[in-house]
């Protein structure tokens, strides 16, 4: 005889995969009555797992995107191993992400809602997925700004894409208006390469601050104070540049 532990986890992968399926409908299909129906269980039991709808549709939101993020993962892992070129790998992240955000139109509402999306395990580990490509691209010496803020930039870019997208009916939206966005972006992040002014310091100490974790001459509290240092000279140049 299955535990009780066991029970209550098929039921609840049972209605989230249920809601899931309905909410391809969009959040007004996501009903307890219809969910109950579909997951085949008594509505009393997602009350009791989830607390109401909305409890429901967060678990649900999760599920997706945390099923989403973690394939995106192990792709960037790959491409690490592999020696995939940063600049390519992005790209197709970024392709990637909108695709998601337009098939999956009401999981990313709810993961763009602030109310949301700041509390979300899946999307924090998708940030950190991007993160992670951005900080390829450093240690190439392509980054013309920190990090940070490159990160920020392209997770922005990316979120306003697609909402401005999904904001537009489908025949009349630009094919084009993702990729021109990204390319904006990359305009103001990238560097060909090092040159004799500015944007080559800021670019050389960029490629020296991803690589600082690598040092292993330095003591853990060296090197937190080498980065304390770097990340002045960036805040320092992004203020004035």
């Amino acid at each position: 005889m299955p535990s009780r532990t066991t029970t209550s986890s098929d039921v609840r992968s049972r209605i989230i995969d249920a809601a899931a399926r309905l909410l391809s409908e969009g959040p007004d299909a996501v009903t307890t009555r219809r969910v109950a129906e579909h997951a085949g269980v008594q509505a009393p039991a997602i009350y009791r797992l989830f607390g109401d709808k909305d409890g429901l549709l967060d678990a649900v939101a999760e599920y997706v995107l945390a099923t989403y993020v973690a394939s995106k993962a192990s792709v960037v892992e790959s491409a690490a191993v592999q020696d995939v070129d940063p600049l390519g790998d992005l790209r197709a992240g970024w392709d990637a992400q909108i695709h998601f955000g337009l098939t999956n139109p009401a999981v990313f509402r709810l993961l763009s809602d602030p109310d949301r999306g700041p509390s979300s395990p899946a999307a924090e580990a998708g940030r950190r997925v991007l993160a992670a490509r951005i900080r390829r691209l450093a240690e190439a010496g392509r980054l013309r700004v920190s990090e940070r803020r490159a990160t920020d930039l392209v997770h922005t870019a990316g979120t306003g894409a697609v909402l401005t997208l999904l904001a537009t009916p489908p025949e009349e939206r630009d094919p084009g208006l993702a990729d021109a966005m990204l390319e904006a972006v990359l305009t103001q992040v990238l560097t060909d390469a090092p040159a004799a002014d500015d944007s080559g310091v800021m670019a050389t100490t960029v490629n020296f601050r991803a690589l600082v974790p690598r040092l292993d001459a330095l003591s853990q509290p060296e090197r937190r104070l080498l980065l304390e240092w770097l990340d002045r000279v960036l805040e320092t140049g992004a203020t004035t540049g």
